[in-house]
């Protein structure tokens, strides 16, 4: 009698990933948008390069067959589009990057000259440090959501930085650090010798072009008074 061997059972396996994803939020009129856009592209060469970006269309409000066409004003300038989130749109053809549903949101915004007063909100609680004894190469993502990131060396140019909390850089930080990037307006960001690319707490940012001359070189701190970003030397 032939026996029969059991048939071994395939089971594909599936890994959730979760990564920080840029929100690009076009508002009208879209000419002047764009303009913003491209002098943020010009202070910041390569900020999008491999970077997942988010199509956000809730003010703007395009008709379906109106996006293919600003889909394609992003791609003239370097920018993918990844997914695309939008209250008003039910669905999209194949040939569109997917909806998302469900993101949770934290912006970067240009820093205007009158800023509107801003809500109080409760800060998230910073439940640890991360401390970075390696020097943080060109390229390179240090993420840190819970709380506080210490970096023991250098950043070189074309990194960054993005923390829930402060960022402390005890040697040249020439990348770009996002501290409070989770929200929280008591974030800091402190470095020995500040020749960074752009500094950003909060949400609101300074870029190298905007900082003071005196600044640069030097042991700096950067952070939010009445929703203007300040940076101030150390000594």
């Amino acid at each position: 009698m032939n026996s029969i061997a059991p048939m071994q059972q395939k089971s594909i396996r599936f890994r959730a990933r979760s990564f920080i994803a840029f929100a690009l939020v076009p508002e009208t009129p879209l000419d002047d948008w764009l303009q913003e856009l491209d002098r943020w592209i010009e202070n910041s060469p390569g900020f999008f390069d491999g970077r997942p970006v988010v199509l956000d269309l809730t003010a703007l409000k395009p008709e379906t067959v109106e996006i293919q066409g600003l889909l394609a004003q992003f791609a003239e300038r370097g920018i993918r589009i990844y997914a695309i989130e939008s209250k008003h749109i039910d669905s999209l053809g194949p040939d569109l990057p997917p909806l998302l549903k469900g993101a949770r949101e934290t912006t970067i915004e240009e820093q205007p000259a009158v800023a509107a007063e801003p809500v109080e909100a409760e800060e998230p609680p910073a439940s640890g440090t991360l401390i970075v004894e390696s020097p943080i190469r060109s390229g390179q993502s240090i993420y840190h959501p819970q709380g506080d990131v210490i970096v023991l060396g250098s950043a070189s140019s074309g990194s960054e930085i993005l923390a829930g909390g402060s960022i402390h850089v005890y040697g040249t930080l020439r990348g770009r650090a996002f501290a409070g990037a989770w929200g929280n307006r008591k974030a800091r960001i402190f470095c020995r010798k500040n020749e960074a690319e752009l500094l950003a707490v909060d949400g609101w940012y300074r870029t190298a072009e905007d900082m003071e001359p005196s600044t640069r070189g030097r042991a700096i701190q950067a952070y939010l008074e009445d929703s203007v970003i300040l940076v101030a030397a150390l000594n």
